[in-house]
């Protein structure tokens, strides 16, 4: 069977991504969580990573003796051993724009995933607020979604990027918890994508898991001093 490498369901939004895939598509696979205590060489972390990947990083996809790192090689493997699942789009030329804007959520978005990193657990809107009023490039970065999420959902006829459920969607699931968490404000047509998402069985999965873990990491959160509300 095979196995992923996870880090904090609450904190890793890389994670989120091929868990949020391989769920949703009904692929079976074993979850090994790595909790995360810091990542210099000599944590817990690294340790347990030190025999599984050479990045030292998660996610990790383990298949029999072959390990592949990187969520986009993971995604990509995925769609090749099982073509019949379709997770990218049918057509050569939706499948190219997919994996345009995978690409570019993969490389991209820096200066909203740094004032805003993954907290599924936690509602910051003063703290997103802060962040779109003083600093430009994460304006930008959500102008830069919104504009490509309604373009999307304009020329496929919604409910997802493409339609249906495609790598697309759970590439920009951890993005959607980061618009909530910070109370980013939306449109309502990205408003109703994001909330057809979150509904979505393995995303609602993934985020229960997430509010259940109750591991406040403090060097994840330089925001505040305690899970507290």
């Amino acid at each position: 069977m095979l196995k992923l490498y996870i880090g904090n369901k609450n904190y890793s939004s890389w994670s989120m991504r091929p868990w949020v895939l391989m769920t949703q598509a009904g692929i079976p696979f074993e979850e090994v969580m790595v909790r995360f205590d810091g990542f210099d060489a000599g944590s817990r972390f690294k340790a347990a990573l030190a025999g599984v990947s050479p990045t030292g990083k998660v996610p990790v996809l383990v298949d029999g003796d072959l390990v592949v790192w990187d969520t986009l090689a993971i995604a990509e493997y995925l769609a090749e051993q099982f073509p019949e699942l379709h997770l990218w789009p049918r057509e050569a030329d939706k499948r190219a724009r997919a994996r345009s804007v995978c690409a570019e959520m993969h490389s991209g978005f820096a200066a909203l995933r740094g004032a805003c990193p993954m907290n599924i657990e936690a509602h910051l809107p003063d703290v997103g607020a802060l962040a779109l009023r003083d600093k430009p490039g994460v304006r930008a970065d959500l102008d830069r979604l919104i504009a490509m999420w309604q373009q999307l959902l304009a020329e496929h006829g919604g409910p997802l990027l493409f339609g249906r459920f495609s790598v697309a969607d759970a590439f920009y699931a951890p993005v959607v918890m980061r618009l909530k968490t910070y109370a980013l404000p939306v449109p309502p047509d990205v408003a109703a994508y994001m909330e057809h998402l979150c509904a979505l069985p393995g995303v609602k999965a993934w985020v229960d898991a997430a509010l259940a873990e109750q591991d406040f990491r403090d060097f994840e959160e330089p925001y505040r001093l305690s899970a507290a509300r």
